[in-house]
């Protein structure tokens, strides 16, 4: 109605301003020159480029008429007159407001910036001129869009308010209701599967008892789409090519609070593949091309397997240069005995070579420290794995927030791209002042000084001071992880400590360190990397005599209380983890190893072996499971007996054995607390958990199975002797630090055995 309304006053504005005639008499004339009058905001060029009129026309009826309704139509005035004087021809306008100012008040559910470009997008926005028109489609719109969001009870109002004389304030007026729930979802004409085994793909739910936190009973379009589309891919999965969606109907109740969805499908026949080819330029050999395809002749046709094929295809075409390849699968259906022959269409496209390789973002970080991360080479051709490579090489370093990577076409060249990285650096420096608690090893107070990035470098230098119940100490760190253009590290250390393993349910001794050694880091491949450290280290034991068990004692009688040693450690590790934090992917494998060196006052070895394994499985919904295992033994040579009672291996506790108490697990004093062994045994195996939130992406669950021990070589043991416990652990990266709480069930617990089933740690390093 305001529509029809609109343009009834424009049209009379056309009329009354044609009707102007009398002003030019009944003779013709030419007009010899323009003259624009009442202009304020718009330039007289802009009107004379849309005026059908020039210099040197005769002006009539009909070329007047075109000019006021080639004026009008711009929306730019609202009231336009010709009128002659002599031979000038005057165009008097009364411009429209222009729009100061938007506002919107009230809107929760869909956020002010979406809203703001929404307008934009209807060229509705501040600094436009005013358009009634305009405005009427605007409120059409943003009603549009919470209807689609499930809110059909919304209420879009406006005011107008002037600002000065030739301009105008909007306020949208928004009253948003509450969103219409799903009370039933419908699905007709499937046979082969429940309404349960297809609703429960769906995002879109009747309520349950999440749907207070998830939403996911909320009516919205565009989630119903995503729907529709995974219904459309399970039925293609299992082999349903004709699979089709006939129609959808979405009905709301009188009060507008609730909403009834019915989808008619059709499932068709399910296909078998019959045969497998590849087609188009095959740049690489069809052997190794049929080594990425995963869809085998009397495969039952899933989409999803389809889909991965022609992408790793495209993949391993990148690898060699092939950015834009195009890999496009075309099913020959044989309904009579349905089966499907399936062709790969390859098109490799031309090979594209890199131009340039650009930073953006680094505003403290040198080029070259970003530089000597790259996988792909400038001039080279482009590879795509190499590209992603290099990007994940940068975020581990540790220097910036995020990185992105982009690989515009070189202007006027089909074949040259440029790879562009942009990253968001982290604050080279950090002054951090904590406090924590943990269980095992109490409260805890901590500063950290360190210069992560010194000056853009890329080197790192540290301060660390600790101050908990069972450990005070500091260190002095500096590392520089491209000591050689090779890519081989180097650092240095020095640190004290002070423990009292009695505060933490061990055997009763206190210990103080001093060292300082050197250490560097050789890279052998991509993912293999080799550490190598040797450090001096002095060592004091003080005991209470009257609590001293006999083991100790007997180490202390022959060995002495102090000790002067030179260790050599080092670590050889695989890991192809697809993160530093939270990983979801891969595996790391890493064998440590740790020999005091002659020279020395003891001689002992130590040597554990570290293995994790990250896989996907395949439920309704992603999970990952992770299996870690981790063993160890150590033993002495030369003059020492046996291996020092404070280099055993401990186990127990949230980072071995949940559900027992930390370091309270194996071989124990007279006293009954821990001794340690020189054996160690522990085995994890979990199942993380889909939070119901997605972007809940600093927060992990899992379900866990934990099994291990540690033993003394000199006594037996058997499988009976491991410590077990099924539980539910999560670990939150909050602003302050890591929070890790675990609840567990411990079982084929003995006597004695300290029982924790439930275990947090708080402000603690992940």
């Amino acid at each position: 109605m305001l529509k029809k309304i609109g343009h009834f006053f424009a049209n009379l504005c056309i009329i009354l301003s044609v009707t102007n005639l009398p002003a030019f008499g009944n003779d013709l004339f030419i007009v010899d020159d323009i003259q624009i009058r009442g202009l304020k905001q718009i330039s007289p060029g802009m009107v004379f480029n849309y005026l059908p009129v020039t210099i040197g026309d005769t002006m009539d009826e009909n070329r007047i008429r075109k000019a006021v309704r080639a004026l009008f139509k711009t929306g730019f005035f609202r009231d336009v007159r010709l009128e002659r004087d002599g031979d000038v021809l005057v165009v008097t306008v009364e411009e429209r407001p222009t729009i100061a100012l938007i506002t919107f008040d009230g809107n929760r559910a869909i956020k002010t910036e979406d809203l703001e470009d929404g307008l934009a997008e209807a060229g509705f926005s501040e600094g436009e001129v005013f358009n009634q028109g305009k405005l009427d489609k605007v409120i059409q719109e943003l009603r549009r869009q919470y209807y689609s969001n499930g809110k059909y009870g919304a209420q879009v109002d406006y005011e107008i308010s002037p600002v000065g004389e030739d301009a105008i304030e909007i306020a949208f007026l928004i009253v948003e209701g509450e969103a219409a729930k799903i009370k039933q979802i419908k699905i007709v004409g499937n046979t082969v599967y429940s309404d349960e085994e297809l609703l429960n793909v769906f995002k879109l739910k009747t309520g349950n008892w999440l749907s207070w936190f998830r939403k996911d009973d909320q009516y919205s379009k565009q989630k119903l789409s995503g729907d529709l589309e995974t219904l459309r891919s399970w039925y293609q999965d299992y082999g349903y090519l004709n699979f089709s969606i006939d129609s959808t109907q979405v009905s709301v109740s009188p009060d507008k609070e609730s909403v009834y969805v019915t989808i008619n499908i059709t499932e068709g026949d399910s296909f078998v593949i019959d045969k497998v080819l590849l087609s188009g330029t095959l740049i690489i050999e069809p052997i190794e091309l049929y080594g990425f395809v995963f869809t085998r002749k009397g495969d039952v046709f899933s989409r999803k397997m389809v889909e991965a094929t022609s992408k790793a295809i495209s993949d391993r075409l990148g690898h060699e240069g092939y950015a834009f390849a195009n890999v496009n699968p075309i099913p020959d259906v044989d309904k009579e005995s349905r089966t499907a022959e399936l062709t790969y269409y390859i098109d490799p496209g031309q090979r594209v070579y890199v131009r340039r390789i650009n930073f953006y973002g680094n505003r403290k970080t040198r080029d070259e420290v970003l530089r000597r991360e790259m996988r792909q080479m400038e001039g080279g051709w482009i590879s795509t794995p190499k590209v992603e490579r290099s990007k994940i090489r940068l975020k581990r370093t540790g220097y910036f927030e995020e990185a992105v990577v982009e690989t515009p076409a070189v202007p006027g060249s089909t074949d040259l791209v440029d790879v562009n990285f942009m990253v968001e650096e982290r604050p080279s420096g950090n002054l951090m002042l904590g406090a924590g608690f943990s269980q095992g090893a109490g409260v805890i107070f901590n500063t950290q000084v360190s210069q992560d990035n010194f000056m853009g470098s890329g080197k790192s230098v540290n301060f660390t001071f600790n101050n908990s119940e069972i450990n005070k100490s500091f260190r002095l760190g500096y590392f520089n992880p491209y000591w050689t253009i090779d890519g081989v590290a180097r650092g240095f250390d020095l640190s004290y400590s002070e423990i009292e393993a009695g505060r933490r349910r061990i055997a009763r001794y206190d210990q103080k360190n001093v060292s300082m050694g050197a250490s560097f880091g050789i890279p052998f491949t991509e993912f293999n990397y080799m550490n190598i450290g040797i450090n001096w280290e002095r060592s004091e034991i003080q005991t209470d005599q009257f609590l001293l068990d006999p083991i100790i004692a007997r180490f202390l009688a022959r060995e002495g209380r102090e000790y002067d040693n030179f260790r050599l450690q080092t670590s050889f590790s695989y890991d192809t983890r697809n993160a530093g934090i939270f990983p979801d992917s891969g595996t790391l494998q890493r064998i440590s190893t740790e020999i005091a060196l002659p020279g020395g006052d003891l001689y002992y070895w130590k040597v554990d072996y570290d293995s994790r394994y990250y896989f996907k499985i395949p439920f309704k919904r992603n999970f990952t499971g992770l299996l870690k295992g981790k063993v160890g033994y150590g033993d002495s040579y030369g003059s020492t007996t046996e291996l020092p009672f404070f280099r055993n291996f401990y186990a127990g506790g949230p980072r071995t054995v949940r559900g027992y108490d930390e370091s309270s697990l194996g071989p124990q004093d007279i006293f009954g607390r821990a001794l340690g062994g020189n054996i160690m045994f522990v085995g994890n195996a979990e199942m993380i958990l889909p939070l119901p939130i997605q972007e809940l992406k600093s927060t992990r669950l899992s379900l866990f199975y934990d099994v291990g021990n540690v033993f003394a070589s000199n006594e037996s043991f058997t499988f009976s002797d491991m410590r077990m416990s099924v539980g539910v652990s999560g670990i939150w990266m909050s602003p302050f630090g890591l929070l890790s709480v675990s609840y567990s069930k411990p079982f084929n617990d003995q006597f004695g055995d300290e029982i924790q089933k439930f275990q947090f740690n708080f402000g603690t390093q992940f």
